[in-house]
């Protein structure tokens, strides 16, 4: 697959780090420089590790398996839904549940108990059967429950892998996957450790842009992958 040039990474806002003071100092060499105030990602370090992120997500896909989308950030739960779906793949956009990945036969059922309430409501009988009280209960359970498992609700096992929009802000996720030994692709910006990721990928991941470009190509890397299983 094509991966975007330096010039296009830039135009997407992937160089722009936090500020000297809060950085992780395992992010020292894919740190360019300083420019107001910033710390700058060195984008030809980005690109070659984004390059390498990417034809892992593509063997995964290949060999037939999930890759688990997590962003929750409030600037990236649209972008992670729209390419999860977009290649059929499980996403947490909301809420991520503490055990969602160590125990996951627990969600598992949280899944299994929403779709058995969405099954009641669907029935013809629904309305005779239960007060209005009782349903709006159950409706009100319904959407709490959404909140959680939506987006994986037909994720029957454990993903092969996982991508993160942020490796910092997605720290339970991350660290749930490293106690499975699911290899994770993960942003990560200069507030990041990248020695944590399996495949980081040095970058801004707080910028739409920036997000949204690297869940695109996360998502067009699948589909590479999937066509030539």
């Amino acid at each position: 697959m094509n991966i975007p040039s330096e010039k296009e990474l830039m135009k997407a806002g992937l160089h722009f780090g936090h500020k000297p003071e809060n950085w992780h100092p395992q992010m020292a060499n894919f740190i360019y420089g300083q420019k107001n105030g910033v710390h700058i990602i060195d984008l030809i370090k980005a690109r070659q590790k984004l390059s390498e992120a990417l034809e892992f997500v593509k063997k995964v896909a290949s060999e037939g398996g999930k890759i688990l989308f997590v962003g929750t950030k409030i600037q990236a739960k649209e972008i992670v839904k729209k390419y999860a779906l977009l290649v059929n793949m499980p996403y947490v956009e909301e809420k991520w549940l503490g055990g969602t990945i160590t125990n996951f036969k627990v969600i598992n059922g949280l899944v299994k108990k929403m779709e058995n309430l969405e099954n009641q409501a669907n029935k013809e009988d629904y309305e005779k059967k239960y007060t209005k009280k009782e349903r709006l209960e159950f409706s009100l359970e319904i959407e709490h429950l959404k909140i959680g498992v939506e987006g994986i609700r037909n994720l029957t096992s454990l993903p092969q892998a996982i991508f993160l929009t942020s490796a910092k802000h997605e720290k339970t996720a991350l660290l749930e996957a490293k106690k499975k030994h699911i290899p994770v692709v993960a942003v990560c910006d200069t507030n990041a450790n990248p020695y944590d990721v399996d495949y980081a990928i040095p970058g801004n991941d707080d910028a739409i842009k920036s997000i949204e470009l690297v869940a695109a190509l996360v998502a067009e890397a699948i589909k590479e992958g999937t066509i030539k299983k």
